[in-house]
């Protein structure tokens, strides 16, 4: 299993889990509230925050035709693709002073580019690392030229076949890229738990010999603390101050107080995981001596048979394992033994 270097983090199987915080378009067209988004993702935990770097011109073109018209039963539907992606979009200015303060706070800055130009843009920022959405995994041409900066790519797998995978995958290998990661992902909007299907991650952990992880649209965090254990080295999940405040992505992303606690929860799943162990933990050391073990348990005479009436298996551990239990019977006790005392052999002829 490779892994991948973002920043000063290792990421992979016994490495901490690399938790992401999308922004997004929950600045909703306002530079204070994006600086409140990081700030709020350093005070939640966050490794990373990662924005999308994009503009209406890159993604689509301004067309009333049909077909550019958004539906489906989302939650974006009658809208223009044109129109939400001018909602949506994170100014380009904003992001040379989103990553210095992002670096100030000691959280790794990326972004997913959806075209060249991005790509070169992030390229003159510095960026340590590049994603790629789900919907740009059939983009082979914009997947071959991140892969030519030699960057970490962390590449989303939402509606994708496991033979288009291979065929991104193969793709980036065969232009330049070192290390990939990827996620498990569920292209719906929020994600229904149902579909999220969290048995694909071991498999393509396997299938891929790469670290793969989550981004997750579902609502609450279990799906995140579920995939963990099925062991997601990568958390993405978007962060908004309020989903009482409309945006394109808030209704699906976590408040700061949620995305703490979802932090908070991975950081005890990773530790509960552990390691493959048998026998009594440090903590459990202290609790050996509440098994059971073999007592006397009614006052007996030098020479007497033991039965099942003055000998019995139970609480505390002081005396001999039950596993002798059939051994005592019919013994006989070599001096006086009163009611309460541990079986040794000692006590046996």
């Amino acid at each position: 299993m490779s892994t991948l270097i973002v920043g000063s983090r290792r990421i992979g199987p016994g490495d901490p889990v690399y938790i992401i915080a999308e922004i997004s378009a929950n600045h909703n067209q306002d530079f204070d509230q994006a600086v409140r988004l990081v700030k709020a993702a350093k005070e939640s935990g966050a490794d990373a925050i990662k924005l999308q770097t994009y503009t209406p011109d890159t993604l689509t073109i301004n067309s009333d035709r049909p077909e550019f018209l958004i539906r489906g039963g989302t939650i974006w539907d009658e809208k223009k693709l044109y129109d939400l992606y001018a909602e949506a979009y994170t100014p380009w200015e904003w992001q040379p002073k989103i990553k210095e303060m992002a670096a100030k706070l000691g959280l790794d800055f990326f972004s997913t580019p959806f075209d060249p130009t991005a790509v070169d843009f992030l390229e003159d920022l510095g960026v340590p690392a590049y994603k790629v959405a789900s919907f740009e995994i059939v983009d082979i041409p914009l997947i071959e030229r991140i892969a030519r900066t030699g960057k970490p790519l962390i590449i989303s797998t939402g509606m994708a076949s496991l033979g288009e995978i291979d065929e991104a995958v193969q793709a980036a290998y065969n232009s330049g890229a070192k290390q990939i990661a990827l996620l498990k992902c569920t292209s719906a909007y929020p994600a229904p738990p149902e579909e999220m299907n969290l048995r694909t991650i071991p498999h393509l952990a396997q299938a891929f010999g790469v670290p793969v992880g989550l981004s997750d649209h579902t609502l609450g965090i279990a799906v995140p603390v579920a995939a963990v254990a099925l062991g997601a080295c990568i958390v993405e999940k978007h962060l908004t101050l309020s989903r009482s405040v409309p945006g394109p992505d808030s209704a699906f992303s976590l408040e700061p107080h949620e995305f703490k606690a979802m932090v908070e929860a991975v950081r005890t799943t990773e530790k509960a995981l552990g390691r493959v162990h048998y026998g009594a933990s440090a903590k459990e050391a202290g609790s050996r001596v509440f098994r059971r073990s073999l007592f006397v348990v009614r006052d007996m005479a030098a020479g007497e048979v033991f039965t099942a009436e003055n000998v019995r298996s139970l609480r505390p551990g002081y005396g001999l394992h039950p596993r002798h239990y059939k051994d005592v019977l019919g013994r006989r006790a070599a001096r006086d033994i009163s009611r309460g005392t541990p079986l040794q052999w000692s006590l046996i002829t």
